[in-house]
């Protein structure tokens, strides 16, 4: 009788299950494992992205009844991945069954015989219309006889066909025929392309409508002349520069071509919207050299009808205190080439020196060869400065007096803020004498550098380099501002602000010098498990500010940082220990910016 009850009970217990694997409702948790064999490379990642089962693999609500019919469905899909590769012949060998160890674990395989590819046996390309002797057109398809057939080849040369006619002008080209015909008994393709230009059109006169801007300041922005010949990337350059310039915060292209005329000259009208006049920016930052700050930012996008633009700037901290306003006057380029006229005032108490000083300058900027910006300006300039030099009886605190100075500048980032790859360089040359009411004689010769490359998907090298030289008969003719002083956040780290140079043999502080040589390596790794934001950094500084009449030593230091990314550049710390100092020890170092 037991026995009985033990077999009914074990048949109930196996009717129950297959009863429940029946409905559609009730949902076990399956573990999967997915296995392609046969293929690699692009072709793999292919199968595996357009390869439903793989993509579903890790569900939780996976059942068995949705594994069957994925598995069912898997042989189509890896020919349909594997087509836009030539591969028409491909078979399939598709197994799902269970672990043997593991009931809960299933096993998904599937064997792949790409067989032969589809290889190229015609190509009829044909272009015909006003374009057809247009030398821009190529005069063979990419895809030859004899090529494996590649959908993307394809792909890419009919886009670039229509590209070409877009930007040659001929607006009403279609492709008449655009086909691959596959004989996959053959296996073999015929490609099928062309290509009717009709007329060339021609770009005609912008018309702008606003009221804030004179047209004819407007037209300066205009990057081709009336006649020439039709092209939508000369629009957009248009419409970009306009955006640039933060005169309007919308502009709208409409080409004309129902106005084009029997001489297909399209007018172009350009409705711009005005930005707001006035953008006020207040900032808070940090840098250990100057301690906490406050930054009010000011500026007005637009004076007058001529696009005269002013911004003002100050920032207040407890070592330095900074205010400079620049009023922009463009001229031919507007973007590119203005006239600048910059008042500036600081004033600052370090270790190094404290006072005050007041410049202000008239320059000509403008954007010349291969990216570079040139600078041409005359500067008046008073500073009024105390620096510790017990031993210099005329020592030249004071100033007075016209500098000219050339200046060279470069920024190439794919993000000037959060850079991956770049580098920026500057270079300035400036000097006067005393036929420019200058109380001394003195040349100064700068030149800056920092590049940051990744080297792998996690790391950043960055480099930095700083050098100057001021030609002067002594250290005293010199004024305090143009001497040169090394140590803080962007300098030697480990050290002060300014806080390296020549010494004072009586005060042992440091007075300035009349060369300067500053580098720094440092080797930044991404954080992965802290987010794409974090990341850690080690890094070595050296170098000093030199002169020939005061003693001065080489100067060195390592360290270790945290990085933390935000939209308005790096957060850094870093703690720095200087290998030179009488008395080594760790200074910390924070300071928040772009990284170019």
């Amino acid at each position: 009788m037991s026995a009985a009850v033990n077999t009914l009970r074990r048949w109930q217990g196996l009717c129950f299950i297959i009863t429940t694997l029946m409905l559609p409702g009730v949902a076990w948790a399956l573990s999967l494992e997915v296995r392609v064999t046969g293929v690699e490379n692009e072709l793999e990642q292919n199968v595996l992205a357009l390869l439903t089962i793989y993509q579903e693999r890790r569900e939780s609500e996976l059942t068995l009844e949705r594994l069957q019919y994925l598995h069912r469905r898997a042989p189509e899909q890896i020919t349909t991945a594997l087509a836009p590769f030539g591969y028409y012949q491909v078979q399939v060998a598709a197994h799902l069954q269970p672990d043997n160890a593991h009931s809960e674990q299933w096993n998904a395989d599937y064997q792949i015989v790409l067989g032969e590819p589809v290889k190229i046996a015609a190509v009829n390309y044909h272009i015909t219309g006003d374009g057809a002797t247009n030398p821009h057109f190529p005069a063979q398809f990419p895809l030859r006889v004899g090529d494996v057939l590649r959908h993307s080849e394809y792909t890419a040369g009919r886009a670039e066909l229509e590209r070409i006619a877009a930007s040659e002008g001929y607006l009403d080209a279609e492709l008449l025929q655009h086909a691959v015909l596959v004989d996959p008994i053959a296996n073999t393709a015929t490609v099928n392309i062309e290509l009717a230009t009709g007329p060339r059109y021609y770009l005609g006169a912008v018309r702008f409508q606003q009221a804030l801007l004179k047209p004819k300041f407007l037209q300066r922005f205009v990057p081709f002349k009336p006649g020439a010949v039709y092209d939508p990337g000369q629009l957009l350059t248009l419409q970009s520069r306009l955006l640039g310039s933060e005169y309007f915060d919308r502009v709208e292209i409409k080409p004309l071509k129902d106005q084009a005329g029997a001489q297909r000259i399209v007018p172009i009208d350009v409705i711009a919207h005005p930005n707001k006049a006035n953008k006020y920016r207040v900032g808070l930052g940090m840098a250990t050299d100057i301690g906490p700050r406050l930054t009010l930012d000011y500026r007005r996008r637009y004076l007058w009808q001529s696009g005269h633009q002013l911004k003002t700037e100050m920032m207040v901290a407890a070592a330095l205190q900074t205010w400079e306003s620049e009023y922009r006057i463009p001229i031919r380029n507007p973007l590119q080439d203005y006239l600048l006229i910059r008042p500036e005032l600081t004033l600052q108490d370090t270790t190094a020196r404290s006072g005050s000083a007041f410049r202000l300058q008239a320059a000509h900027s403008v954007r010349i060869r291969n990216g570079w910006r040139r600078t041409i300006g005359l500067d008046y300039r008073y500073e009024n400065y105390t620096i510790t030099d017990s031993s210099a009886e005329n020592d030249s605190d004071q100033f007075n007096g016209l500098v000219p100075s050339i200046a060279w500048s470069k920024v190439v980032a794919d993000d000037p803020v959060n850079t991956r790859n770049g580098y920026r360089l500057k270079a300035l040359l400036q000097g006067t004498t005393p036929s420019l009411f200058a109380p001394t004689t003195w040349l100064s010769m700068t030149a800056n550098a920092k590049w940051i490359k990744t080297i792998s998907d996690n790391y950043r090298l960055i480099s930095r380099a700083d050098v100057g030289a001021v030609f002067a008969d002594e250290l005293a003719d010199v004024p305090a501002s143009q001497r040169f002083f090394a140590g803080g956040d962007n300098s030697v780290r480990g050290f002060g602000f300014e806080a390296l140079g020549p010494n004072d043999p009586i005060t042992d502080a440091s007075i300035g010098g009349r060369y300067l040589t500053v580098g720094s390596f440092e080797l930044e790794r991404e954080l992965n498990n802290a987010g794409a934001n974090m990341s850690m950094a080690a890094f070595t500084d050296f170098g000093n500010a030199f002169d020939p009449d005061y003693p001065s030593e080489w100067h060195h230091s390592v360290g270790v940082g945290l990085r933390y990314s935000t939209p308005i550049g790096r957060i850094r710390f870093d703690l720095a220990y200087a290998l030179t100092k009488t008395e080594p020890g760790v200074r910390l170092h924070v300071l928040i910016g772009p990284d170019l």
